[in-house]
């Protein structure tokens, strides 16, 4: 007698959630350096980087419908002039200069591997 189990096809694997694959953030309120707070955000959420005039930025876990400008205005009342990113890669809202580094970095290994096939 032989017995089966039941079996998840490939395609019906992948609509299943993975247990930890939810977005991560990085935390911080009103703190311009480098921040190392990290926040777990739900499915809905994106990560928001708020930078106010005065150079401060504010970095948390945002429901994507609320990365508009009106929606964050009636969110951060008490600031009065700002900019805003929102990204859906886990601590993308970190520095920008370490968000910077990695383009930088692919560019200069294109420029070496072209140069390299030119000798």
């Amino acid at each position: 007698m032989t017995s089966s189990s039941p079996t998840l096809s490939p395609p019906a694997y992948g609509y299943l959630p993975i247990p930890g694959s939810a977005l991560r953030c990085y935390r911080c309120t009103n703190y311009s350096g480098k921040c190392t707070n990290v926040q777990d955000c739900s499915y809905e959420d994106a990560c928001l980087q708020l930078f106010e005039r005065g150079g401060k930025i504010i970095r948390q876990c945002i429901r994507h419908t609320d990365c508009e400008n009106a929606r964050l205005s009636q969110m951060f009342p008490a600031v009065s002039s700002f900019s805003f990113s929102c990204c859906s890669n886990n601590l993308c809202n970190g520095s920008p200069a370490t968000m910077i580094s990695k383009p930088l970095l692919g560019t200069l290994a294109s420029l070496l591997v072209f140069w390299w096939c030119l000798l």
